[in-house]
Order: structure tokens, then C-alpha cells, then sequence
């Protein structure tokens, strides 16, 4: 069994029912589940990030650049600010901006196990985290297309936390209404019918050269199927193979 600490990412199509295999794979094995969608959130709702003048970073980009690869960190705003800036035009948040949030994360946990979801979501993002670690497992559900429509087509969500719905197998209590806070659910556009195509697209256009890097790596493990209840043994089988399970708990 594992005597080092294990590095994995979880890769997936939106719908593809990451979330709940992320959670599954924390209480088994004791992995910190590390999304990158529940930091944006936190960092867009507290704004906090200090960015001292004279700090620097890399970033990919030649925009203010002060040194081959180094930038100023006094160009910019707070990272929640930045990322609310592209979220609310609908736009996916830029490489420079995830990456920067997701290492500060990371390199304050090089003591726990750890398993990512939605980073890296390209091949930039998945250099850059090249530079601070070797992955151990990297897996990747295949979800077909049908499945994965009418699973976001009857997805709800409540934005301030994230939470998801569906209404074919995890209801709200109360139609309409966060479990938690009593707050209204909303469907978000690029869930609805018409919206869901191109955005599947999308993913598969920017994650193929991930998956192939990984796979060519020899860390990439491939799940396929329409219910995570029966991807999910083989993905408790996998990672029994690696590390000690802290509760023996293979099927839901």
C-alpha cells in the first residue's frame, strides 16, 4: 500500500457525475476533494487574496511581463475579482487566473493526499501543475453524450455553495429550493437543452490533449457508463490498490 502521499485528478464532462465520485473517493480514502469551482466561489465571495506590490508570479502570457517568465502581481486585481469578472459574461475563467489560484491551493497541502476536480482543464494548466508535482492517478469518466444531456437538462443548482441537484435521482426536498438555506435553485443557461451540445463539445475539444498527456504517461485510468453506481467499484477497486481504505464502504 501507499507509503507516499497520493496525487490524483479526476477528469469529466460536465454531468459526468465527477462530484459524486470525488466525495465517494474522500470518505473512503481520506483524500482531500479540491475543486477548483468551490474555490473560485470562496475566493469570489471573500475577495481575499493579498497581492503585495512586489510580488511576481509566472504566468503564461506575455502580458506584463517584467522578466522572461515572471510577471508583476501589482497588474491585477484580487483573483476573486478577476474570475467574477469572466463568470458573470458567461466566459470560461482564463488559464493564468485558475492556475495562479489552484497552486497557491495546493502548496498549502503538500502534506495530504489530494485529488483534484476541474484542474488542470487544459494542457497550460496541466504544465504548470507539472512544475509542482507528479500525478499518481489520473481517471476520467466517459459519460455518452444522451446521458449526460438529460443529466444537465434536470440539473439544478444553488450558486452561492454549489450544490447540485438533479431531479431523477438527488431531489431537493422542496421542489425548487436549497436543502441547506432554504434559498431558490436555478437552472443555469449553459445546462438548458439548447446549450448543452456546444458545451460538450467544448470539453472534449480542450480536454483531449490532457487526457492524452496522462495517458501517455502511463497514470490515466478510463471509467465508462451510463450510473455512477457501477462505475464507482471499479473506481474503489483502483484506488484499493494504492492506499488503505479508512472505511470499507464499495457500493452506495
Amino acid at each position: 500500500m501507499a507509503s507516499k502521499l497520493l496525487r490524483a485528478v479526476i477528469l469529466g464532462p460536465p454531468g459526468s457525475g465527477k462530484g459524486t465520485v470525488c466525495q465517494r473517493i474522500a470518505e473512503n480514502f481520506g483524500f482531500q476533494h479540491l475543486s477548483s469551482g468551490h474555490f473560485l466561489r470562496e475566493n469570489i465571495k471573500a475577495n481575499t487574496e493579498s497581492c503585495p506590490p512586489s510580488a511576481t508570479f509566472q504566468r503564461p502570457s506575455s502580458e506584463y511581463q517584467i522578466a522572461p517568465g515572471i510577471f508583476s502581481c501589482s497588474y491585477y486585481h484580487k483573483v476573486g475579482d478577476m474570475a467574477k469578472q469572466y463568470i458573470e459574461k458567461g466566459l470560461l475563467v482564463p488559464d493564468h487566473v485558475i492556475t495562479r489560484l489552484m497552486l497557491s491551493e495546493l502548496e498549502n497541502r503538500r502534506d495530504q493526499h489530494w485529488l483534484l476536480d476541474g484542474f488542470p482543464r487544459t494542457l497550460v494548466q496541466a504544465e504548470a501543475l507539472d512544475k509542482l508535482c507528479d500525478l499518481d492517478l489520473v481517471i476520467t469518466l466517459n459519460i455518452p453524450f444522451e446521458t449526460l444531456k438529460d443529466r444537465l437538462s434536470r440539473r439544478w443548482i444553488h450558486p452561492p455553495s454549489g450544490r447540485v441537484y438533479n431531479l431523477d435521482f438527488n431531489p431537493p426536498h422542496v421542489h425548487g429550493i436549497d436543502d441547506v438555506t432554504g434559498e431558490p435553485l436555478v437552472q443555469q443557461e449553459d445546462d438548458k437543452p439548447e446549450a448543452v451540445a456546444a458545451r460538450l463539445r467544448q470539453y472534449k475539444d480542450v480536454a483531449k490533449p490532457v487526457i492524452e498527456l496522462y495517458k501517455s504517461r502511463g497514470v490515466l485510468h478510463q471509467f465508462s457508463g451510463t450510473e455512477t453506481n457501477k462505475i464507482w467499484p471499479y473506481v474503489y477497486t483502483l484506488f484499493s490498490n494504492k492506499i488503505t481504505p479508512i472505511q470499507s464502504k464499495e457500493a452506495y
